[in-house]
């Protein structure tokens, strides 16, 4: 049994999430395993390892997937027949999902436990512009940049981000290591940048729409400190819409890849 990971990218307006669940719509996951079963004849179960909400983007992921099955049209060795393989699949995947490349990996290696570092973007953007539909927050409130970088700043002093996680998250535990925690500007976009181990459900949303609400209010970090202080998710504000987020890359471990 040869185990591979598969880096993907897509846009996630028109899916009910990344991953397959019981008695949702369109997922990601489906459209690839489907994809897979048409090009290679064989049922396969992939894991996932981000878990990306309903109509949230990826610049960047991975599933892992395991077969006996030698790749179809495998034509050459290393990145050709990666690429061979690729380039079936994106044939017949829809045109906002891409995959990007295959890599054998270690028969134990885990795209979801393996993973040491993930970095999320949110956009949004002050003025109205047709062209960031869908991918930015149309957001034309007054806002103080600097505000907003202090709040950034309180989130890398904290550990514990239950006031950040959706109700009904089946974790064992809300300790996130964030390693850093920005907000930058580029053109007429606004976006704030995370970095950490791992993430929690709806808490990229949840700790942007909390920092807009707060800084449109003017509020001082203190207020911020508060929320974290309460573990009680109801305190923070997770109205920030989905399309404004990108998972944009995923570190792993530098061993579980094949030489």
């Amino acid at each position: 049994m040869s185990r591979y990971f598969l880096e993907v990218s897509y846009k996630g307006t028109n899916y009910s999430g990344f991953q397959v669940q019981q008695n949702t719509g369109k997922t990601i996951q489906a459209e690839i395993e489907k994809a897979f079963s048409i090009l290679q004849r064989e049922q396969v179960m992939m894991t996932s390892a981000s878990r990306t909400d309903a109509g949230v983007h990826a610049l960047q992921n991975f599933f892992h997937f395991d077969t006996n099955s030698l790749l179809h049209l495998w034509r050459g060795a290393g990145d050709e027949g990666a690429a061979q393989f690729s380039y079936k699949m994106n044939a017949i995947l829809p045109g906002d999902i891409v995959v990007k490349k295959l890599i054998p990996v270690n028969e134990g290696a885990h795209c979801r436990f393996d993973a040491v570092e993930r970095t999320y973007r949110y956009y949004i953007t002050r003025l109205k512009n047709p062209f960031l539909h869908g991918r930015a927050y149309y957001y034309p409130y007054q806002l103080n940049f600097e505000n907003l970088n202090r709040f950034a700043d309180v989130v890398t002093r904290f550990k514990d981000f239950t006031s950040f996680s959706k109700k009904k998250t089946q974790v064992n535990h809300f300790i996130c290591n964030v390693k850093s925690s920005s907000w930058r500007i580029h053109d007429d976009q606004w976006y704030y940048e995370i970095k950490a181990d791992r993430f929690l459900r709806g808490m990229v949303k949840g700790l942007v729409g909390t920092m807009l609400q707060l800084a449109k209010k003017n509020a001082g970090i203190e207020e911020l400190e508060k929320i974290f202080a309460s573990n009680d998710c109801t305190t923070a504000d997770f109205s920030a819409p989905s399309h404004g987020l990108f998972l944009r890359e995923i570190k792993f471990k530098t061993d579980i890849v094949l030489e």
